[in-house]
């Protein structure tokens, strides 16, 4: 970063080079102090008004008439230096005095004229020192234990209003340990070009955007790639969740969000390089402010304008720029998304093959892989899998080999890994009667024998009647490869797929169970979709009928309205029943057609509970084209 302009005509003022105060400090030893000289004070002035100092002889001529007046009650004589005699008179009155040592008449006189004489040892300094301060050291014990264990639990009393940012200098994480987002990366380079060389784009008048949204599905490593340009650019990197801004109390966040923009300006000018704010789930704190009915919420409104002001006044010269991160983009404030705030807004969407390779090798580099493993194949396994879920894989798959005491992972630890990542783990252990695991054996041959019929979905790579998660048996059918897109066929032929269970189960027993739910939902799902959504029915035409995407209580519409008739409703129902109908009768004519080979299929499960695509290949005597070859691992059936 550029160094200040020393010669600049503009005089700074001298508040601005001083360097304010610990005034937290201050205070804490300030109040208690304050409060034990009033105490003090009060004590030496209630010790001044109830004891009356008396002379030698005016003390010796009222204890000689004692006798007869009685005005002495009490005398108690405290040895030591002072040889303090002290004494209460018949009326409540205190008097006291020094008395010269060894004087033996004085003490006889006393002895002789007054009933009631104490004599009580000296008083030591330390333990009188103690007793005086004792209240004083355990008000200061209270103060402590209020304002700084309190802190523990958020509620530091000097420090409420401040911010929750995790300060951190240059980071250790740079691009080289970020893979399968070269896209994002090539944009967010930039950034990092401006934060060390600023001057690069201002002498062509360039202005360098001052706040950067990073858009993803959860796990797709936003919050990676925002350490990565502060690694990359070696600048300090605040970063906190949209959540810390927010409290019951009206006026808290706002002051947060003031207090981290004045933190992130003072590490950017003393680094010289500028730096980084990054706010994670900004949808938090951003979403849209209060537009319908419901009553709105004043502290995030409040936090949010606070934001809005913070974002628009400062200047990018300074190098600190704020990066954000949401799944959520639809949730955030127009006024937040406006250029001047977040001029830029990057997808950080799921890694295809090669990303999902590459992940694959930053997170094995601590893993001891055996020579056998191909994490080509494993990503070829592994579609629509976001980073997180492959960092997940390559851990099960360690603590998998641990557990089966092997030195290194290998081939079979890695697809198991992937198995229970998608469907979680096996339950081996779970006991069925003879009936049950027949009829579950009869939906998943359904499923498998029409992904090998149809050519327009993916073939099955492995089948089994072994419960795994909440399924109690599953056929898996990965994609051969990375879709963005599919046609009519491809979504009736799901749709055949789906139905198999059910078709099996009545081919079996001439009946259905509760295990088909799962399969009518998904088919539900897909024909509203094609209907609705695709404009896929010949009969209402190319049209998309109602509206998608709109969120209750985010000051959009409370209820879904329809943009169409009851007749065109009806119209709409007939026709996903009517290409339910016909997947299911298409479904039925199949299996059918190829019971002999079903039920051989289903007799092997029953036998084996697991099989693979090429046992089936074998037993059902399968041409080679039909095979996917290069994946053994599950997407969600």
């Amino acid at each position: 970063m550029a160094q200040p302009n020393t010669n600049s005509p503009v005089k700074k003022s001298p508040r601005q080079n001083r360097t304010p105060p610990s005034n937290g400090n201050v205070w804490f030893w300030a109040i208690p102090l304050v409060f034990f000289l009033i105490i003090m004070s009060f004590q030496d002035k209630s010790n001044f008004k109830t004891e009356k100092v008396l002379t030698y002889s005016e003390f010796y001529a009222i204890l000689k008439d004692n006798p007869q007046t009685h005005q002495i009650k009490h005398l108690e004589l405290t040895e030591g230096a002072d040889n303090t005699l002290k004494g209460v008179y018949a009326n409540g009155l205190v008097f006291k005095l020094n008395i010269p040592q060894h004087d033996d008449d004085l003490l006889k006189m006393v002895r002789e004229n007054v009933s009631d004489f104490s004599v009580v040892p000296p008083e030591l300094f330390w333990s009188q020192l103690f007793f005086q301060l004792l209240p004083f050291l355990g008000f200061i014990a209270l103060f402590w234990f209020i304002s700084y264990r309190g802190s523990q639990m958020g509620n530091k009393i000097f420090a409420f209003g401040k911010s929750r940012a995790q300060v951190s200098g240059p980071g250790k994480v740079t691009f080289a340990d970020v893979a399968g987002v070269d896209e994002a990366k090539e944009e967010l380079q930039e950034v990092i070009e401006f934060l060390k060389d600023p001057k690069k784009f201002e002498k062509l008048g360039g202005k360098i955007p001052k706040g950067v949204l990073l858009v993803g599905p959860p796990g797709t490593g936003k919050t990676l790639l925002a350490k990565a340009v502060a690694g990359e650019a070696g600048v300090p990197f605040f970063s906190l969740s949209g959540s810390d801004f927010v409290e019951m109390f009206v006026g808290v966040g706002a002051s947060r969000v003031r207090d981290l923009f004045e933190q992130g300006r003072k590490a950017a000018k003393v680094s010289g390089k500028g730096g980084i704010i990054f706010i994670d789930e900004i949808d938090a704190v951003g979403r849209q402010r209060f537009a319908g009915i419901g009553g709105g919420n004043d502290e995030r409104e409040q936090t949010l304008n606070a934001l809005l002001v913070e974002m628009d006044g400062f200047n990018t010269v300074s190098g600190l720029i704020l990066i954000a991160a949401t799944n959520r983009p639809d949730t955030l404030d127009p006024a937040l998304l406006r250029p001047g705030r977040f001029d830029r807004q990057i997808v950080v969407g799921l890694p295809d093959i090669n990303g999902r390779e590459g992940i694959l090798k930053v997170h094995v580099k601590n893993i001891k892989l055996g020579e056998e493993v191909n994490l080509r194949r494993i990503a070829q396994m592994t579609v629509y899998f976001s980073g997180a879920d492959l960092a997940n894989v390559c851990n099960e798959a360690a603590l998998l080999a641990a557990r089966r005491n092997k030195e290194k992972v290998g081939m079979e630890e890695m697809l198991a890994a992937v198995e229970r990542v998608t469907m979680g783990p096996e339950k081996k252990s779970h006991v069925t009667s003879k009936k049950e695991k027949e009829m579950t054996a009869y939906h998943e041959a359904g499923h498998a024998m029409l992904s090998l019929l149809i050519d327009e979905v993916d073939t099955f790579t492995k089948v089994s009647i072994i419960p795994r998660g909440m399924a109690g048996g599953y056929t898996l059918t990965p994609p051969k490869e990375d879709k963005h897109y599919m046609s009519k066929k491809e979504l009736k032929g799901m749709m055949v797929v789906l139905l198999g269970g059910m078709v099996g189960e009545e081919i079996y027993m001439n009946d259905t169970t509760t295990g088909v739910s799962n399969d009518l939902q998904r088919v539900s799902q897909i024909a509203r979709s094609m209907v609705c959504q695709y404009g896929m029915s010949d009969k209402l035409d190319k049209l998309a009928f109602g509206k998608q995407g709109h969120q209750m209580f985010l000051g959009r519409d409370l209820f879904d309205e329809k943009d169409y008739s009851e007749e065109t409703s009806r119209k709409i129902d007939e026709e996903i029943h009517t290409l339910v109908r016909e997947s299911y009768e298409t479904a039925k004519k199949l299996l059918l057609d190829h019971r002999e080979k079903m039920d051989l299929l289903a007799r092997r499960l029953i036998e084996k509970e697991t099989i693979d695509i090429e046992e089936a290949r074998v037993l059902l005597m399968l041409p080679e084209h039909k095979l996917n070859l290069h994946t053994d691992a599950p997407q969600n059936p």
